[in-house]
């Protein structure tokens, strides 16, 4: 029982800190003046005080047990002017205060606070990269609309494997392992099969945290990465939008109040809908004929419509709901479509006495896949999930505390057919249940900062309860450099329909539940259906000036217990081959590895210019119980620079470039060619007069061979031109791979074809934003 009290005591502790005492709190949300839209990572801080504070993903802000007193409130982030204001701190009393902020360049110097930089100080962001809007605009885009899925390749520990197919590894950690929300909701395939594009509309996004590895207890049910990606609300003061064209597709953006959004009074709603589409699959016939004569087979359309909800003092609701749906088309060979979709809404709400933020949230979500070759039977998978969440935020001084509760469920469904005919998958779909809980402690006494937290992640339909307790730490060394540390251990019952074998699969599906795998590996009983992973990671940060900032972490990941499909499988696991090797007959295996590495970057962003520098090396090795193996993700070295330059007196032109070089990928070799018969009739088969198919020899996984490098350049030139008080024209030319350099895709083992990746290829576009 004192197990359990000792926790107990200590939460009433911390929470009796919060009211009896000669301090009172204030808090509110910080928004832009003129759209309603709440401005994120904004420094609010009391003038001549250490009180201070970054606002959160939603504008949201709490200083909290300040002494009793009157105070100067500032906020200042760049591109808006400066604003300060009297307040009066009392007792026991919370302070609802909202600003706002109005574009311009009248800030004063003095007080001038870079909110990332405090931000680094004052939080721990070991493994995480934040991506807003307006970095995304900085790198070169395909077509007229910056992307996601571009940016993604450009972080530090990310290895992107090609522009037709290619899938994101984050420093060792295959696409299951990625998990992937939008607005809390789970986002099971975020990027389209060309590569080049994700699902999301890069204008609805508000802010983009990627965690790298060794993230915090909020988040579970993956091992390797997560990116938690905030949409913004609509437009609170007037209708706006956005049209667009260019060689790839077109997009449409409406936004607009249906309550508008007024100073003294900010409850408001307002509504966001962003559809877009690629025609590539036709305009490439005539376009980029000269890459294939029948076009680039892809074609996708993406669906997401949201409404918000705000109150007067701050609480507020969103409701969404998107669809997207992806295909490709090879004729008289394969043809494969996919189709994303899901709804859910969250909460905010703002306690008028107490500070304490309360988030709960819901969400379904559903994805289908199918794929058909011309000569073998569809492969086909599905999965359906739903979330509750609750969440509660205390905020307690300079420290905080939050704990949550969280159900998951899901329902999945299998279908594939290995290279011999010999079905992996199941008969019916399974369903499975999930429950946990997470506590964290954020403290900071100026220079340390430390952030323990706890999970316990029970998944129900197995029987099995995971403890997982996690860190994050920080310490500032002096006001220009800090160290840094996270770790912690990381459970997931999903695993991936699809072998991570293979270079290049389309295909992309899901399992979850028990799987058929074998009693013991390496000596070691398999008691769990689970993966399992251990994070470490170091580093530290250093402000070479005030807007050069350079950042080393090192990091490994040990994966004890890894689920993979099973490309070896020849066998039906029956009675009848009890004495098979389980190697041979089991639809999934247990695998081990490790992944290890340093990732640098370097950041210079000040007025007109923007310089991102990120060099990688990394190592990701295998084990199967027989060989031990480099993945064909396996990249050792990947550099990425990009520059963005913004020209002219009006400061309407646009600039940017990105040069990006990685190492070869490993590949297995051909050692020659037989016939392949597939005993169709069992042992009454006649081999002699059967035909059979051509069989390939390759080398054993663990000899294999390293690709060419891989390097390219890509830049976007852009103009901008203002046609009204709130529109904007802006066309844009775009090249990828500007010196066409002959990146290597995959070899045909056959013919001894050389496949090579998108070439030489000019796109341009037009946009108009109102």
């Amino acid at each position: 029982m004192r197990k359990f009290l000792v926790p107990l005591s200590f939460f009433f502790v911390l929470l009796a800190q919060t009211g009896h005492s000669q301090t009172g709190n204030i808090r509110g949300y910080v928004y832009d003046k003129e759209t309603g839209e709440a401005i994120i990572f904004t420094s609010v801080y009391l003038k001549g005080t250490t009180y201070g504070v970054s606002t959160d993903v939603n504008g949201f802000y709490s200083l909290s047990k300040i002494p009793v007193g009157d105070y100067t409130l500032m906020v200042t982030y760049i591109g808006y002017d400066t604003i300060q204001m009297a307040v009066s701190i009392e007792r026991d009393k919370i302070v609802n205060q909202n600003l706002y902020l109005e574009s311009g360049a009248v800030q004063l110097q003095e007080f001038v606070v870079s909110a990332e930089r405090q931000e680094m100080k004052t939080e721990v962001r070991t493994s995480l990269i934040k991506i807003t809007p307006k970095q995304l605009t900085k790198i070169p885009s395909i077509g007229t609309e910056p992307d996601l899925a571009q940016y993604l390749q450009i972080l530090p520990g990310v290895i992107f494997t090609g522009d037709q197919g290619g899938q994101l590894y984050i420093r060792g950690g295959s696409p299951i392992q990625n998990k992937v929300l939008l607005d809390g909701l789970v986002v099971f395939n975020p990027f389209h099969s060309i590569g080049l594009f994700s699902v999301f509309d890069s204008d609805i996004i508000r802010n983009a945290d990627v965690h790298t590895g060794g993230f915090s207890a909020e988040y579970g049910g993956r091992i390797s990465s997560v990116m938690d990606i905030t949409t913004r609300d609509g437009n609170k003061k007037r209708f706006a939008g956005k049209l667009s064209t260019n060689t790839f597709g077109s997009k449409i953006l409406l936004e607009g109040p249906l309550s508008k959004f007024k100073e003294e009074n900010s409850g408001s709603a307002s509504y966001i809908i962003s559809a877009k589409t690629s025609y590539l699959d036709k305009s490439s016939k005539s376009l980029y004929n000269y890459i294939d004569e029948n076009g680039l087979p892809y074609s996708f359309t993406d669906l997401y419509a949201k409404l918000s909800i705000n109150s007067d003092y701050g609480s507020k609701i969103n409701l969404f709901g998107f669809n997207f749906t992806d295909r490709v088309n090879y004729k008289q060979v394969s043809d494969l479509h996919w189709n994303s979709s899901g709804f859910g809404g969250n909460i905010i709400l703002v306690p008028g006495g107490s500070p304490v933020l309360i988030k709960t949230s819901f969400s379904y979500s559903q994805y289908d896949i199918t794929f058909q070759e011309i000569t073998k039977d569809p492969s086909t998978s599905m999965i359906n999930s739903y979330r509750l969440g609750l969440d509660f935020i205390y905020f307690l001084g300079n420290n905080e505390f939050d704990y949550g509760i969280e159900t998951m469920g899901s329902t999945t469904g299998f279908e594939f057919y290995n290279s011999i005919g010999r079905k992996i998958g199941r008969d019916e779909p399974e369903s499975t249940t999930e429950l946990a809980g997470y506590v964290k402690y954020k403290f900071s006494n100026g220079r340390l900062l430390l952030e323990p937290s706890f999970r316990l992640q029970y998944y129900a339909s197995l029987g099995i309860a995971s403890p997982e307790p996690r860190l994050g730490a920080k310490y500032n060394l002096n006001d220009r450099l800090r160290l840094k540390l996270a770790g912690g251990l990381f459970t997931q019952n999903l695993v991936s329909a699809v072998s991570e074998r293979d270079v290049v699969n389309l295909f992309y599906g899901f399992l979850s539940g028990k799987y058929n795998l074998q009693d013991e590996f390496e000596g070691t009983e398999i008691t769990q259906d689970l993966q399992k992973s251990q994070h470490l990671i170091m580093g530290f940060e250093y402000d070479l000036n005030h807007h050069l900032m350079l950042q080393i972490e090192g990091y490994y990941k040990k994966d004890p217990q890894l689920i993979v499909l099973n490309r070896n499988k020849i066998y039906d696991d029956t009675r009848s081959n009890s004495e098979k090797d389980d190697y041979f007959k089991k639809d999934f295996i247990i695998e081990q590895g490790d992944a290890y590495g340093v990732d640098l970057l370097l950041k210079y962003d000040f007025k007109r210019t923007y310089v991102w520098f990120v060099y990688s090396l990394g190592k990701v090795t295998r084990n199967d119980g027989v060989y031990d193996y480099a993945p064909h993700f396996d990249r050792r070295h990947n550099l990425n620079l990009v520059a963005s330059q913004v020209m002219g007196k009006d400061l309407d032109w646009e600039l940017s470039a990105r040069w990006n070089l990685g190492s070869g990928f490993p590949t297995r070799q051909n050692q020659g060619f037989y016939e392949s018969l597939p005993f169709i009739d069992g042992i009454t088969s006649d081999y002699t007069t059967d035909n059979g198919q051509l069989g390939i020899l390759y080398t054993d996984i663990d000899q294999k061979t390293r690709l060419p490098y891989y390097h390219r350049l890509d830049i976007t030139l852009k103009k901008l031109f203002y046609v009204g008080e709130n529109s904007e024209l802006q066309t844009l030319i775009s090249i990828t791979n500007v010196y066409n350099r002959e990146n290597i895709f995959y070899v045909d083992r056959v013919t001894n074809q050389r496949i090579n990746q998108l070439p030489f290829m000019p796109s341009v576009g037009l946009s108009l934003t109102f």
